[in-house]
């Protein structure tokens, strides 16, 4: 009797821990993308013109992109689908390849505009491209917003 308990025990700590990880993976997804976000929408703002156009925050912004979507392709083990209120769909895993290769686009394309990028007229011509990336992942492998 005391070895099942035991056993059990283990069992409920090793599911802990595992769904414990699930949480962390999630929250750290959530935290990249939504960094993601907040340069999106910094470079939205001057686009618009609702903020001047600063190169020093344009290319911090195409530095998160950079660096963010390269961190999330280490985010999305199976173990991290569903809890924490996530917002990423089945899809993301289902069809993981294409996922995958979506960031590492983003991730180029926000590189190769940081080179290019230097006036106001260049950010005007580069930085749609880098946003290009967002729409079709935000509609194939992201929940809707809630409304």
């Amino acid at each position: 009797m005391l070895r099942l308990v035991s056993v059990v025990a283990a069992l409920a700590v090793g599911a802990t821990f595992a769904y414990a990880q699930n949480l962390n993976v999630i929250k750290e997804r959530k935290e990249a993308m939504k960094a993601v976000g907040g340069a999106a929408g910094a470079g939205g703002k001057m686009m618009k013109g609702e903020a001047p156009f600063e190169l020093a925050k344009v290319q911090a912004s195409l530095k998160t992109y950079q660096d963010n979507a390269i961190k999330v392709k280490g985010l999305v083990p199976d173990d991290s689908k569903t809890g924490g209120d996530t917002e990423a769909l089945p899809s993301i895993w289902e069809k993981k390849a294409d996922f995958l290769a979506r960031l590492d686009k983003m991730a180029a394309d926000a590189k190769a505009a940081s080179g290019v990028i230097k006036d106001e007229a260049s950010f005007k011509a580069e930085w749609p491209k880098v946003m290009s990336n967002c729409g079709g992942c935000h509609k194939e492998y992201r929940k809707p917003p809630k409304q």
